[in-house]
């Protein structure tokens, strides 16, 4: 069984929107969760973060305001809102799952041991 599950990338038009989803299975989702990205040639990046309670997050300054990290506990389900697109976030998606249940507020992937095949996003100018 794959843990971690993403859904939800697409093409989009410069200033739209995605709506991503991840679905985890086992204990994972019983601590903190966050979004990564990777664009072509470049390192993959910290997105977002959120604490297992869902109660405090976290955000790269890039997609502050724009993009919102949810999760539902109930349903093992994490989301990321993503408004107001642009070409720079062209990327494949990650969902990933964290080593403890406080949101991780240093964006460094060492904080994260699941990881989830990724989503492809599009943005087109």
């Amino acid at each position: 069984q794959v843990p971690l599950v993403e859904s939800g990338g697409g093409l989009v038009q410069a200033g739209g929107s995605l709506r991503l989803s991840c679905v985890a299975s086992g204990r994972i989702f019983s601590f903190a969760m966050g979004w990564f990205r990777q664009a072509p040639g470049k390192e993959r990046e910290f997105v977002a973060a959120i604490s297992w309670s869902g109660a405090s997050t976290y955000y790269r300054d890039s997609v502050k305001g724009r993009f919102t990290i949810s999760r539902d506990n109930a349903k093992s389900t994490l989301f990321l809102q993503m408004n107001s697109l642009r070409p720079e976030d062209t990327a494949v998606y990650f969902c990933a799952g964290g080593i403890s249940r406080g949101v991780d507020d240093s964006g460094s992937s060492s904080m994260y041991d699941s990881w989830g095949q990724g989503t492809q996003v599009t943005v087109s100018s």
